[in-house]
């Protein structure tokens, strides 16, 4: 247990602080890419009296609870997750479903995924992307005996799930059900999920995606509004078109902090799903490339954190770690590779950085567990070294 090094931190650290800087600095930078992307917006739309801050005040609000959840969260210890992930799962399966009860849930733009609290909206889909992760982990960790079995390892998690997709869809919320299939399945699969049952997951996925996105007009124009934005700049390629214009005037350091024109009611969505655009536009390919190298540290660090759990046979600890690195860089990843381009446009906000209540809390406490199962990882060498 001598050997037991955390990269970037002295041996008496008691937590990871690199990963701790890495999620504040995204959060922090968040914050004022989301003033900067919003303010023409909130000042054009009649918010608190044309107050261009109003995103700001509302974001900075969101970003205070967040932390203060984080720093509750940090302290339950990872035992009590597993006892809660199954009740966690099926309160977020209830969530989803009183979303869809007309005088409970709230619809904006034809969806129908948000619940109306008056004082505040909650979306149940940002907070099942935790729950299955937790659940998940849980359901490998107590099925691992019978995992490789598909009747009884595998074919009741996948019976859940389809209860999921099919509440996600009725919203309609395609991209978060990308997210949370990939999460789960990508936990049972390092989990020890059979090769061969993996590979015919990933079959049935990707022909069920497929489908999806055949049998919606839709989803079939974004797709070809993908494929040829420039085709139709002012119709279904209009969002990607802005997007890449914005990347294009960014070229390497960006036009300057505050500079952008195509927050300027060009771009749809610039403070929550194109908020990467304005920040490539801004801060150019540096921040981008700050902003990539940032998510990918959180990443590495999940696994690096998962992997030291495992060495020490807490395996829900490791898959819950890994499970979390798996579901905010796969998010990450769909997001940048739409503002970038190389995806079709899907409603998917940044993690950490995008303007959402709901998210940002969930991602803060996400990172929190995190951190938490670090610290307990190293408790247990301490007191193994001692």
């Amino acid at each position: 247990m001598a050997s037991y090094v955390f990269a970037q931190d002295p041996p008496t650290a008691e937590y990871d602080r690199s990963l701790a800087w890495a999620a504040l600095l995204l959060v922090s930078l968040g914050l004022v890419m989301v003033y900067s992307a919003s303010m023409a917006t909130a000042e054009a739309s009649g918010y608190a009296g044309h107050n261009p801050a109003y995103f700001l005040l509302r974001h900075a609000a969101f970003l205070c609870l967040a932390l203060a959840t984080a720093t509750a969260v940090f302290m339950v210890p990872a035992r009590h997750w597993q006892k809660a992930a199954p009740w966690l799962f099926c309160g977020c399966l209830l969530l989803l479903a009183l979303v869809l009860v007309p005088a409970i849930g709230r619809e904006v733009n034809g969806a129908r995924r948000w619940l109306d609290l008056r004082a505040l909206t909650v979306q149940p889909s940002e907070l099942m992307k935790l729950a299955v992760v937790l659940y998940a982990a849980d359901y490998t960790v107590r099925k691992h005996a019978v995992l490789r079995n598909f009747k009884r390892g595998l074919l009741p998690m996948l019976g859940v799930m389809l209860l999921v997709a099919w509440l996600l869809l009725r919203e309609p919320d395609f991209g978060a059900l990308v997210v949370v299939a990939v999460s789960a399945f990508g936990v049972l699969f390092l989990g020890g999920m059979s090769g061969r049952h993996f590979s015919l997951l990933l079959a049935m996925l990707a022909a069920g995606f497929a489908l999806l996105v055949l049998s919606s007009p839709y989803r079939m124009q974004r797709i070809f509004g993908f494929m040829d934005p420039w085709s139709d700049p002012f119709g279904r390629g209009y969002q990607l078109s802005h997007a890449l214009i914005a990347f294009g005037r960014g070229e390497w350091l960006g036009v300057g902090l505050g500079a952008s024109v195509e927050k300027l009611h060009y771009l749809p969505e610039a403070h929550t799903d194109f908020l990467l655009a304005v920040i490539a536009e801004e801060l150019g390919l540096a921040g981008v490339a700050a902003v990539i190298a940032l998510f990918a540290w959180i990443v590495l660090r999940a696994f690096a954190i998962g992997r030291q759990a495992a060495l020490r046979e807490r395996h829900f600890t490791a898959l819950a770690a890994q499970g979390i690195g798996i579901w905010i860089g796969f998010q990450a990843l769909i997001n940048m590779g739409v503002n970038m381009g190389l995806l079709p446009t899907k409603g998917l906000t940044l993690p950490l950085m995008s303007f959402g209540g709901s998210g940002l809390v969930v991602n803060c406490v996400a990172l929190a567990i995190l951190i938490r199962i670090d610290w307990e990882n190293r408790q247990l060498a301490r007191g193994l070294n001692a």
